[in-house]
């Protein structure tokens, strides 16, 4: 099992509607992508300074359902249109689980 982990920090004066429409649009992944395994994104709830703004969980059987997901044409249409735009930081980790 890999758990794929990614937090991002959006650049400042980022809407909070384009982080909603981000999280509905992630949120749609798992319909569309049959290796994903669990899935889970969401805002930070601000209990700490200095975390990022954004998290994404998701677990796949392997190396190839994660490969499937990253590939996924809709993955890359969000990333594209409505991530990349208004991200200033992303860090990312594959773990097994």
């Amino acid at each position: 099992m890999i758990r794929h982990t990614v937090v991002f920090r959006f650049a400042g004066g980022t809407p909070a509607e384009r982080v909603q429409a981000i999280r509905e649009a992630l949120m749609s992944l798992p319909d569309r992508v049959p290796e994903v395994r669990s899935f889970s994104c969401g805002g930070d709830l601000g209990l700490r300074d200095g975390n990022a703004d954004f998290a994404v969980v998701a677990e796949f059987d392997d190396e190839d359902g994660w490969r499937a997901y990253q590939e996924h044409p809709e993955h890359q249409r969000i990333i594209r249109e409505l991530i990349s735009p208004v991200v200033e930081q992303r860090l990312a980790a594959q773990i097994t689980a």
